[in-house]
C-alpha cells in the first residue's frame, strides 16, 4: 500500500500533523481530516490514513492531539495524563485550522471527518459545528455516562445538529460507552430533519476500540473490524463524490 501514497508529519499552522497524498501525479479527489484515539497518531493511525489515501483517492490529514507523542514512543500512563487535560474548545479549534489548511493549500472546501473513539466523539462535534463537511464517522465515540472534566460540549446533543452524513460504528459490549448512551446517540441522529443519511452498525460482542489491531488477539474484535473498515472507506468516496454521480 506505502508505494501508492506519500505519506509524511507536517506543521501547520504551528501544529504537529500527518498528511497523507496518492503518489506522485496523482491529484487527490477529497480529503478526510482524522481524529486519533488516545494513542496519536501512532503506527495504527498513520495506517488508517494511508489506506484512506489508497483506496478512496483523498488525502488525509491527521491531528496530532498530543502535539508530538504517541504510543510508539510514549507509555500510556503519560497519554492517559494529556488526555485526562484535554479540553473541547482546544480541540475544535485546532481542528477548524487544520480545516482550513485543507480548503486553502488543498482547495477542498468539504472534506470529511472520521475519528476514533475520543476522536470520534470529536468528530461528531465537529460535524455539528461545521455544516460544510461532506461525511461525518465516529469509531466507537467514547461517550461515558458522567461527562470528563474536558467535556464543555454533550457530543450526543449536538449529534443532532450534524447536516453532512453520518457513519457510527458501536461495539455492543463497549465499557467505555453504556448502552443507554448509544441508544441516545442513535435517536438523535435518527431524527435529524435532513436528507443525509444515518448509517448506524452495531456489533453486538465487539468491545472498545476494536479498530486497534493489538486488540485483534480476540476474534470478535478482528471481524468487527473487517466488516467495518470496508464500508467506512465506500462511504467517504460515496460521499466525497457531491453531485452524486456514479464514481
Amino acid at each position: 500500500m506505502t508505494d501508492q501514497v506519500e505519506s509524511r508529519f507536517i506543521e501547520v499552522d504551528g501544529l504537529r500533523a500527518h498528511l497523507t497524498l496518492p503518489a506522485a501525479g496523482t491529484p487527490p479527489r477529497a480529503a478526510t481530516l482524522l481524529l486519533p484515539m488516545i494513542t496519536g497518531i501512532g503506527k495504527r493511525v498513520r495506517e488508517f490514513g494511508e489506506s484512506v489515501t489508497a483506496r478512496t483517492g483523498a488525502l488525509t490529514l491527521a491531528w496530532d492531539p498530543w502535539h508530538g507523542k504517541c504510543s510508539d514512543d510514549t507509555e500510556f500512563a503519560e497519554l492517559q495524563r494529556l488526555h485526562a487535560a484535554l479540553d473541547d474548545e482546544t480541540a475544535l479549534h485546532e481542528q477548524r485550522r487544520l480545516l482550513d489548511h485543507l480548503r486553502r493549500e488543498f482547495g477542498t472546501p468539504a472534506p470529511s471527518v472520521a475519528g476514533w473513539c475520543l476522536g470520534g466523539r470529536l468528530a461528531l462535534i465537529l460535524g455539528a459545528r461545521t455544516p460544510e463537511l461532506s461525511a461525518v464517522v465516529a469509531f466507537h465515540p467514547t461517550l461515558p455516562l458522567e461527562p470528563e472534566p474536558g467535556h464543555s460540549i454533550d457530543a450526543i446533543d449536538a449529534a443532532g445538529a450534524i447536516a453532512a452524513p453520518v457513519m457510527v460504528h458501536y461495539p455492543g459490549k463497549d465499557s467505555l460507552v453504556p448502552w443507554e448512551n448509544f441508544t441516545r446517540l442513535q435517536t438523535a441522529l435518527q431524527g435529524r430533519d435532513t436528507e443525509s443519511a444515518t448509517i448506524v452498525h452495531l456489533y453486538p460482542r465487539a468491545k472498545h476500540g476494536f479498530s486497534d489491531d493489538r486488540r485483534h488477539g480476540e476474534q470478535v474484535n478482528a471481524d468487527a473490524w473487517a466488516v467495518s473498515w470496508p464500508q467506512t472507506l465506500e462511504f467517504l468516496k460515496s460521499t466525497a463524490n457531491r453531485k452524486g454521480k456514479d464514481a
